[in-house]
């Protein structure tokens, strides 16, 4: 270990106590996505204590803002993520409450070392678990001027990368004509019977599609009475895939069976997504494999091996956008708890959480620092984000 790296292991055990109380705080005010009003003031009030700049509301969001350190100098720009909304009836039982202790916690250690040349982000997303504010912060151009962005979650193991799938979040809704079911059928234009085939179909596209492909949905509006047809019907779907591209070719196809379906019984059909869409992430695997070696270099034996996820994240369109990694950092033993649970909201703020919060900022502000500091890296970063996204 380095003396510079010594010294910032040191600045984030010195800060600590101050960054698992925030956790603390945030673990006992839950907040859902873009309503995260006291979780966001308590981060950004944090960063300006410690001579950050801070930009509130950016993209047009309540919730999100933008922290910055001008370390001086020609450099890159670094990115720290911090997540900050709960569960619905759960709390923080997905763990965001640390991720953003982590990230500036991290943030702020760097922008104490002396020798540095760039600039320190800190993004605050609103939101992931509903569609996720990172979309927007993409869209509106945040990332512009971001060369490498990176952020860590907590689990129960411990992970350099796995990637996750693209999803479009649809609903269809179908508009017929109503009528007495019994007294005349024959008057009446039925809109649920149009979602029923719009399931059927999909159904029958499933056997020609990618093993990667998933496909769940639900009927969330059928009608008001059995006695009457329904001239209002729609359904909400979850379409994922591996890869972006494919999502988009496969969805062609499904509109063509939603129009299909409101053609067999003359409704007529919009659709919409309801939530954001995610792209698939593709972590960049030089950053991930330097934030692998800072692990062991912290002490961390146990790491799993590279994985595919099967789930999706906001990160993903991040990915797309600007060299990026998504790792994990274990807050208690393996299947202590599963995703999204009231026992995973406690070990965020057990002893596991506070030496998950430890490991995760002192590791990325490691690989924050050997970024900053090895020009060969920036470049074989980059390079490698170029073939990835041609």
């Amino acid at each position: 270990m380095t003396k510079q790296k010594q010294t910032l292991k040191q600045t984030i055990t010195e800060n600590l106590e101050d960054l698992f109380a925030l956790a603390k705080k945030m673990k006992n005010n839950p907040e859902l996505g873009f309503k995260e009003y006291k979780a966001s003031a308590w981060l950004t009030e944090y960063l300006e204590s410690k001579g950050f700049t801070v930009e509130k509301g950016i993209a047009g969001l309540e919730t999100a803002f933008k922290a910055t350190y001008d370390l001086g100098g020609e450099g890159p720009n670094l990115a720290f993520l911090c997540e900050y909304d709960a569960l619905p009836g759960i709390g923080h039982g997905c763990g965001h409450n640390l991720i953003g202790p982590q990230s500036i916690g991290a943030a702020v250690a760097l922008s104490q070392m002396e020798g540095l040349s760039g600039t320190i982000t800190v993004l605050g997303a609103p939101a992931e678990e509903t569609g996720g504010a990172k979309v927007i912060l993409v869209e509106k151009g945040v990332f512009e001027d971001v060369d490498f962005a990176m952020m860590v979650h907590p689990a129960t193991h411990n992970l350099s990368y796995s990637t996750s799938f693209a999803i479009d979040a649809i609903e269809f809704t179908y508009h017929g004509k109503t009528s007495h079911a019994a007294a005349a059928p024959e008057l009446g234009v039925n809109a649920l019977d149009s979602v029923i085939q719009l399931f059927n179909g999909i159904n029958a596209l499933r056997q020609h599609l990618k093993d990667d492909v998933r496909i769940h949905g639900i009927i969330n509006d059928g009608g008001q009475a059995p006695n009457i047809v329904p001239d209002k019907a729609s359904a909400r779907f979850y379409f994922r895939a591996k890869e972006r591209s494919y999502l988009n070719k496969m969805f062609k196809k499904i509109l063509r069976i939603a129009e299909g379906a409101a053609l067999m019984t003359g409704a007529w059909m919009e659709w919409k997504n309801y939530e954001l869409s995610n792209d698939n992430l593709m972590p960049n695997k030089k950053m991930a494999n330097t934030f692998q070696d800072n692990m062991k270099a912290l002490g961390i034996e146990d790491i799993d091996p590279p994985q595919d996820g099967k789930g999706s994240s906001d990160m993903g369109n991040v990915s797309h956008a600007v060299p990026a990694i998504h790792p994990y950092i274990a807050i208690a033993e393996k299947d202590a708890f599963n995703p999204h649970s009231v026992e995973e909201a406690n070990a965020t703020v057990s002893e596991g959480g506070k030496r998950g919060l430890f490991r995760a900022a002192t590791c990325l502000a490691w690989t924050a620092y050997d970024i900053f500091t090895d020009q060969k890296l920036q470049k074989e970063i980059k390079e490698e984000f170029k073939a990835a996204t041609k």
